[in-house]
């Protein structure tokens, strides 16, 4: 298939490399976009106005996407929470598959490398509004299968971060991780 799809959701790059600074602002602000800038200042050491300046270059250069509200899924009544896997036949990220975002139940769709194309995450109601979604997916051209992993519990959801791990540990050949191995 030699269908160009570069132009579906174009991600933008940051016009500049995110420094120290940059990264304790957004670590702030990824706890509470509503910090004050006053605030915000005091907990990172830059004074009100130099927050504010950092805050907006971090807007303006697509750091900062957008600022939106985290929703309690329990508060809305959407507490079953899923991960779908999308088989199609051919490439995954068709229009007609992308329009499965219209759907409020719908959080989150990639595309994905390895067994499957599409991978939704996605958060219902109910079983029976779970199964009308995928009844949805299955009236879709090029669906040819899904696998659904309903969540039981949820140990760690959380935003983007704005830190790196700066050395990641090695394994030593014979050793798994934090255990030794004897012969």
């Amino acid at each position: 298939m030699d269908q160009n799809t570069d132009d579906i959701r174009r991600k933008r790059r940051a016009d500049r490399e995110l420094d120290a600074m940059d990264r304790k602002l957004l670590g702030v602000l990824v706890e509470d976009a509503t910090t004050s800038y006053a605030e915000l200042g005091e907990r990172v050491g830059l004074s009100p106005p130099a927050a504010h300046e950092r805050v907006k270059r971090l807007r303006r250069s697509g750091a900062i996407r957008r600022v939106a509200a985290l929703v309690d899924p329990e508060a809305v009544g959407k507490t079953l929470l899923a991960f779908v896997h999308v088989d199609t036949t051919g490439w995954g990220k068709t229009p007609a598959l992308l329009a499965i975002e219209q759907h409020p139940e719908v959080e989150e769709i990639h595309s994905v490398a390895g067994d499957t194309c599409m991978l939704l995450k996605v958060r219902t109601e109910s079983t029976h509004a779970l199964e009308g979604l995928l009844a949805r997916l299955y009236d879709t051209p090029g669906v040819k299968a899904t696998r659904s992993y309903v969540v039981l519990s949820t140990y760690l959801e959380r935003p983007v971060q704005p830190g790196t791990t700066s050395e990641w540990p090695t394994l030593v050949k014979g050793q798994e991780q934090g255990v030794a191995h004897q012969d």
